[in-house]
């Protein structure tokens, strides 16, 4: 349900309307008669304990939701704070906002971060801890980094000369990409009475010099954190992605009280859920393998289950799911015996229906979209068993952070941002498109919406492998009968050469 458009305008109308107000009306105290966009409250200072000014503005930012942003400043002492919180309930899932900065325009993005928000910038090797609301932009984001954590370089430089070079590198990179007023003016007079005018600072996109890419990512469990996209969501510099919260994020937030134990896993319905199952067929027996995690080391288990596909195979499910960091891996392996032939599958996707069908795409299986020159080799993204959809995200996942930190993605922006423009239009189905999954093993499957009969957007060939491909699947050597004779004649070479066994 939608709020209420009299409560919570559009921050763009607020900002409309309270430009057109006469300067003393912005600021002026508001009475019961008057309909003012902003709100004022009378507050105690914190600090000098004297009486200062709360602003609550109620908006709503589009294709976000509904927040409250908080502004205080104290005329006493000079103290002020600005915060954000969102004005709905909690999302059922966590939320990942990517940005990619390529150029200075995407500094003006702007950013609601929450206070269970996390940001990272990996290539300042930067991450930020959940804090207090923000409402800003990815160049005030960065300002704000420089000042906090350059409040404390003196003492830094002395108490701790290692932490104060490390912080000193990301201060520098920051400052690379926010200009730095602060030097400016370094000649005037310092014995001047008269008052220095309010410095602005120059806002970032007004320089030439572009900046150094870099990667904006907000995590938050609450889902109540966003990046803006320029356009529309197919922009190729912004991603989002949902996920399950786990047991520690819900204890952060509030939704589960930490001594409550962790909920156990009782019955094969919710096991499925677990592991991500919803394939159709018999039900087998769910495995647990105690191991330990691989990202924090914590002890954590494997669920493996065995499903059947309707008209095609067995197939094993195995899910690692960690509930100290977070972790979380799925994999899937082929249940039945090496096929004779490869298989190739092709499928012209024509609206979004097609990206909800049921895709298995095996380690051994390439992936390839000729529309927009998409190729995945054998072993790209490991096995999975998921939907067309989520699988295109998956690809969108990877291809775009990996090739965004190789050098050619630096220099060649341009080429970078159409190929992502070209799959994200894929993904969303913007257009028809072929896919084409090849399977030496045959081990791969994607669901027929039209079984048993065949689909007419889908056809699928058998073919021989060739010598190459069995030796790189090591077949040429894998002998699985008469082995017997092989290992007698071994034994006659070895008494005839005068070997002891």
């Amino acid at each position: 349900m939608s709020a209420n458009p009299e409560l919570f305008p559009a921050i763009g109308s607020v900002a409309d309307q309270t430009e057109k107000l006469p300067v003393e009306a912005q600021t002026m105290e508001i009475t019961l008669d008057e309909e003012k966009p902003v709100q004022e409250i009378e507050s105690l200072c914190m600090r000098c304990e004297q009486q200062g000014v709360t602003r609550l503005l109620l908006t709503s930012i589009p294709y976000f939701r509904e927040v409250i942003v908080m502004s205080f400043r104290c005329d006493h002492c000079g103290f002020s704070n600005n915060e954000v919180q969102s004005a709905g309930s909690i999302r059922p899932e966590g939320a990942v906002y990517t940005v990619r900065v390529l150029s200075r325009d995407d500094l003006d993005r702007q950013i609601v971060k929450s206070n269970t928000c996390t940001v990272f910038i990996p290539e300042f090797e930067l991450t930020i801890p959940p804090g207090r609301g923000q409402l800003t932009t990815i160049e005030g984001l960065i300002r704000d980094i420089v000042t906090d954590l350059g409040a404390d370089q003196p003492l830094r430089r002395v108490q701790s000369p290692e932490a104060y070079e490390k912080i000193e590198g990301i201060l520098q990179r920051c400052r690379e990409v926010v200009p730095n007023d602060d030097d400016e003016d370094g000649d005037a007079d310092a014995t001047a009475t008269a008052p220095r005018p309010v410095k602005i600072p120059r806002r970032a996109a007004e320089i030439d010099t572009p900046p150094k890419a870099f990667t904006i990512r907000l995590d938050d469990p609450s889902g109540n954190s966003f990046a803006e996209f320029v356009g529309s969501m197919s922009d190729p510099k912004w991603n989002m992605r949902t996920y399950h919260r786990t047991r520690e994020h819900n204890v952060q937030l509030g939704l589960v009280a930490a001594d409550e134990p962790p909920k156990e896993v009782e019955t094969e319905a919710e096991a499925e859920e677990e592991i991500g199952g919803g394939a159709e067929g018999k039900n087998e027996e769910i495995y647990k393998f105690p191991g330990t995690c691989s990202s924090c080391g914590h002890p954590s288990d494997t669920l493996i289950k065995k499903v059947n596909i309707p008209y095609f195979k067995d197939i094993l499910i195995m899910s690692t799911n960690c509930d100290r960091c977070g972790y979380r891996d799925n994999e899937v392996k082929s249940g039945a015996a090496i096929s004779a032939q490869g298989k190739r599958i092709t499928l012209k996707v024509e609206d979004r229906e097609d990206l909800s069908r049921d895709i298995l795409k095996s380690e051994s299986c390439g992936l390839s979209i000729p529309e927009i020159e998409l190729v995945l080799q054998a072993g790209t993204l490991g096995g999975r068993f998921t939907t067309l959809e989520g699988i295109l995200d998956q690809v969108y996942e990877e291809l775009s952070e990996k090739v965004f930190a190789s050098g050619d993605a630096v220099d060649d922006h341009h080429a970078f941002e159409t190929f992502l423009a070209k799959l994200k239009a894929v993904k969303d189905a913007e257009h028809p498109f072929t896919l084409i999954l090849d399977d030496p093993l045959a081990n791969s499957y994607l669901q027929n919406l039209y079984a048993p009969d065949p689909d007419p957007n889908m056809t699928i060939e058998s073919y021989d492998r060739t010598w190459d491909q069995n030796e790189g699947l090591g077949l040429n050597d894998m002998k699985v009968e008469n082995y017997e004779e092989d290992a007698a004649i071994s034994e006659t070479d070895k008494a005839e050469l005068g070997v002891k066994s």
